[in-house]
């Protein structure tokens, strides 16, 4: 006899539904498990044969079929052992409401004592359940945190495979997950760090202050010791807050990598992820095989941090180049092609050189015209054109740091950045292109070439200075359009609503220092 179960699978970061069917008919004692599974999935027919033995229920001694559909679909994850083990009972009566589990979803990895683990990508799966219309899942008790930012749906948890079963033949219910506020999580998030401990740098700041208004990307340049990390770091503290509907994208993210806190159970702040120059291009980009996220997945609506940029593998900064533009990135694969996103702002830092010292005030620089040349064109010209921000540091003075004068803090410079956040909501609402009233844009440096035309109107003083500096400094097309963005930017800053030359000129200047480094 067959019996339907219905469970779920994960492809990219959203869920699907995977109808578990179990058959059961006369034959010697065999069990098939068919639909693409992978090595974990093939496994489960030992972890639910003992955890149903180890509750004391009846395992059949039948020939047995287990099929996951659709077919063509590659199963990954031992989050199927659960729905396996109440079709499994349905065959041997152990559970006596065939319609009461048809209205339920399972997932749960079984442990060999009954036990319901926990699994990852819970959240974008129990989201795809409610948006397809399920009503009721059962899941392990251990993802309760993850479950309760979502609703429309209810959720019941369980720690063990006899309390499903109980509750399912009608003799003790099973509790379901508490819903909660994400106000009152994202209340209780703090940064380490502040940007009133960062002494001196004020363009530095004038520049993060900018590239956290507009969304923009930034390059920040000087030698050791110069407080480049500590100015990367202080990033996203001046960052707006992170909104709910961005939360539960990029928790969607890090549940499927494995990587969400389980107490808390959602990212209540901005992603920050800063990998080792020595991290894979698949630890950086996603896919494997087992295929997962990668690093600038999990920095999406947050930051990306890669420390001294020029020690990266060639092939992992070039791949950064997909991703900047189109805030995605696609993993094509034998078996499957999927889409991560990757919205996510990128701060990188550098030496000038291999000593650190070419173009400082302080130090001399020992490094030959070559070398120099050799480790600066490790970043291609296309990478540097999606950067929007090029900013010399150079070495704090002891004046700087003995200084008792009190710096403005993050919270100060986050709210002339909400400010201006706020302008560029407004104008792309108010002015959708489509005219629907609604946009996906909320900052300027994710304005397609359609906006940038509409908003980044320039006076003839304005157009001058921008073509001048093109013809100078030998920019590119894509340079010219990021220039635009960013000027545009700084006149929100300033509430203007024309761009001026002023706005223009500030903009140019954080583009020349990748043609000053250049010999």
């Amino acid at each position: 006899m067959i019996h339907k179960v219905k469970s779920f699978g994960i492809t990219g970061i959203d869920g699907y539904i995977v109808d578990v069917e179990v058959d059961t008919s006369r034959g010697l004692p065999k069990y098939h498990l068919v639909g693409l599974p992978n090595a974990t999935v093939k496994e489960s027919k030992e972890r639910v044969e003992s955890a149903i033995r180890n509750s004391g229920l009846s395992f059949p001694s039948q020939k047995i079929v287990v099929n996951l559909a659709p077919a063509d679909t590659r199963k990954e994850g031992a989050l199927y052992d659960l729905p396996i083990a109440i079709g499994l009972l349905l065959c041997t009566n152990e559970l006596i409401y065939d319609e009461k589990v048809s209205e339920f979803a399972f997932i749960g990895e079984l442990g060999l004592d009954g036990e319901i683990r926990s699994v990852k990508g819970i959240l974008p799966i129990l989201i795809s359940a409610q948006k397809q219309g399920i009503k009721k899942v059962i899941i392990p008790h251990a993802n309760a945190h993850e479950a309760s930012f979502i609703h429309g749906i209810t959720v019941f948890i369980a720690s063990t495979l006899k309390e499903v079963v109980n509750a399912l033949n009608g003799e003790k219910a099973l509790d379901s997950v508490i819903k909660r506020d994400f106000t009152e999580v994202q209340n209780d998030a703090k940064y380490p760090l502040d940007l009133k401990y960062v002494r001196g740098q004020f363009i530095a700041k004038r520049a993060l202050e900018i590239a956290a208004a507009g969304g923009h990307n930034i390059l920040l340049i000087g030698p050791p010791g110069s407080g480049k990390t500590m100015l990367a770091k202080c990033f996203p503290t001046i960052l707006p807050d992170i909104s709910f509907q961005e939360s539960i994208e990029v928790s969607k993210i890090h549940s499927i990598a494995g990587t969400l806190d389980a107490g808390k159970g959602i990212v209540a702040t901005r992603p920050f992820r800063t990998p080792h120059h020595t991290a894979s291009l698949v630890a950086l980009a996603g896919g494997g095989s087992n295929s997962k996220p990668g690093e600038i997945s999990l920095a999406h609506h947050g930051v990306l941090f890669l420390d001294e940029m020029p020690e990266y593998p060639r092939a992992s900064l070039e791949m950064l180049r997909q991703p900047l533009e189109d805030n995605a990135i696609t993993i094509a694969r034998a078996h499957s092609t999927v889409n991560y996103p990757a919205g996510f702002t990128l701060v990188a830092s550098m030496n000038p050189c291999p000593c650190g010292n070419y173009g400082s005030r302080v130090q001399k620089c020992s490094c030959r015209p070559n070398i120099i040349h050799k480790y600066l064109s490790k970043l291609s010209g296309p990478l540097m054109d999606r950067i929007d921000l090029h900013i010399e540091v150079d070495n704090i003075t002891y004046d700087d740091l003995a200084s008792t004068s009190t710096s403005e803090t993050s919270a100060d410079v986050k709210s002339r950045v909400d400010c201006a956040r706020q302008i560029q909501v407004d104008r792309f609402k108010a002015n959708s292109v489509k005219n629907t009233g609604e946009t996906e844009i909320f900052c300027n440096a994710k304005m397609t070439e359609v906006e940038t035309k509409l908003y980044c109107i320039l006076d003839r003083d304005s157009e001058r200075v921008l073509k001048d500096a093109f013809e100078k400094l030998s920019l590119s097309a894509r340079a010219y359009t990021r220039i635009l963005r960013v000027a545009r930017t700084i006149a929100d800053m300033e509430n203007s609503q024309n761009i001026t030359s002023d706005h223009i000129i500030e903009a140019v200047s954080y583009r020349s220092l990748d043609r000053k480094y250049k010999v």
